[in-house]
C-alpha cells in the first residue's frame, strides 16, 4: 500500500483539499485527516515513540545483558580483583559477572531507549509534533497511481510538508 501525507496549515486548507479529493471520485474510505475535531495520531495509528524506545530497549537487553555477564567474569578472572572476601574465588567471579550483566542492562535501556525513540520511531514524530502545534494532516492511501493523482490535487493547496510512503510487503 502507497500512502500520501501533506501537512496543511489550516483547517480550511484541509477541508478544500479533502473536498478535491472526493470530487475526483476517491472513496473517503482512503482519505483521513487529522487534527484537531479529526482522528487523533493514535487513533490513526501513528507509532508512540515511547512504545518504540521500549522494544528498542528490549531487543538490545537479550543479547547485551549475557554478554555483560561474561565480560564482567572474564575480566574479574584477568584481574584478580577481590571484590569481597568472604566470596571466594568463584563468588568474586561470579559477582563480577553479575555486576558486569546489570552495567549491560542499564546500556541497553539508555540506548536502546534514546535510539528507538529517536530514530525508531521514523517520521510519525514529527508528524505529532505538527499536530500539537495546531497543524492538520490529510493522509491518502492508493496504489501507486492513485498516490501520484491525489499528490496533483494537494499540491494545490500549498501543503508545508509533503511525503510519500510505500508500506513494506510483508513475507
Amino acid at each position: 500500500m502507497n500512502y500520501l501525507i501533506a501537512v496543511l496549515s489550516d483547517r480550511f486548507q484541509v477541508e478544500a483539499a479533502y473536498t478535491a479529493l472526493e470530487k475526483e471520485n476517491f472513496p473517503k474510505e482512503q482519505i483521513s485527516i487529522l487534527g484537531q475535531g479529526y482522528k487523533s495520531a493514535d487513533e490513526f495509528g501513528f507509532i508512540q515513540p515511547n512504545k518504540q524506545a521500549g522494544k528498542q530497549s528490549k531487543k538490545l537487553l537479550y543479547w547485551v545483558i549475557p554478554f555483560g555477564f561474561a565480560a564482567g567474569y572474564a575480566f574479574n578472572i584477568l584481574s584478580g580483583i577481590e571484590i569481597f572476601s568472604w566470596a571466594g574465588a568463584i563468588g568474586n567471579h561470579v559477582i563480577g559477572g553479575i555486576l558486569g550483566a546489570a552495567s549491560g542492562g542499564l546500556g541497553a535501556v539508555l540506548v536502546g531507549g534514546a535510539v528507538g525513540w529517536t530514530v525508531g520511531s521514523g517520521d510519525a514524530l514529527a508528524y505529532r509534533n505538527r499536530l500539537n502545534a495546531g497543524k492538520y494532516i490529510i493522509v491518502f492511501k492508493g496504489t501507486e497511481a492513485q498516490v501520484r493523482e491525489a499528490t496533483r490535487i494537494i499540491r494545490q493547496y500549498e501543503p508545508e510538508n509533503i511525503q510519500g510512503y510505500t508500506e513494506p510487503v510483508s513475507a
